[in-house]
């Protein structure tokens, strides 16, 4: 089983790329589920929101303490909540954020685990130049799909595509190509 936990704030869309998530994985052919925990319910709150793939039915119902991969939509929230408590030592972290990990105070984790696995993106940027709206759900997810190699971009814009039509579906899909190239872009530097 491969487990994702989504750090972000009310308002971001985390519950909703969480959602995404699961629905990718199910038409690649995994087991999805996805759920959101909320503390207060009001924008701008810190939100958890979590996503489990696997290849037989998934039954487990509880918070996912042991994270194979974390995504912080907002970098904010590094500095006010343990967003990489329980991760493991192979794990995958991807961060909202147009600055390196090591500019985000972050040089011990990206040592701490393989080359690659601590990556940012500039999910927001992406959004508010194709949505005009700063939801990074799209860019994190596709993001998330080319640092690991879990699904494939075109997953990630079907599922988009599911859930929005006409213009919104079409500024995601853009978003997630973006996020995803980035991302790809990035894995050359690391592996060059």
């Amino acid at each position: 089983m491969f487990q994702i936990r989504l750090h972000g704030r009310g308002g971001q869309g985390v519950v909703t790329a969480a959602e995404m998530l699961a629905l990718a994985g199910f038409t690649e052919g995994h087991k999805a589920q996805a759920f959101p925990s909320f503390g207060s319910e009001r924008t701008g709150a810190p939100v958890v929101a979590y996503a489990r793939l696997a290849q037989k039915e998934i039954r487990l119902r509880e918070p996912i303490l042991e994270p194979d991969v974390v995504l912080v939509q907002d970098r904010t929230l590094l500095e006010c909540v343990p967003v990489f408590s329980g991760l493991k030592p192979e794990g995958y972290v991807l961060i909202n954020s147009s600055q390196t990990p090591e500019a985000l105070g972050l040089a011990d984790l990206v040592k701490s685990l393989p080359a690659g696995h601590v990556m940012t993106v500039p999910a927001t940027q992406f959004a508010l130049d194709a949505l005009g709206r700063p939801l990074p759900g799209a860019g994190m997810l596709a993001g998330f799909a080319a640092q690991t190699g879990m699904m494939k971009l075109k997953s990630v814009q079907d599922a988009y595509a599911v859930k929005f039509a006409g213009r919104i579906a079409e500024a995601n899909a853009e978003i997630a190509r973006l996020a995803y190239e980035y991302i790809l872009g990035q894995k050359e530097k690391i592996n060059a």
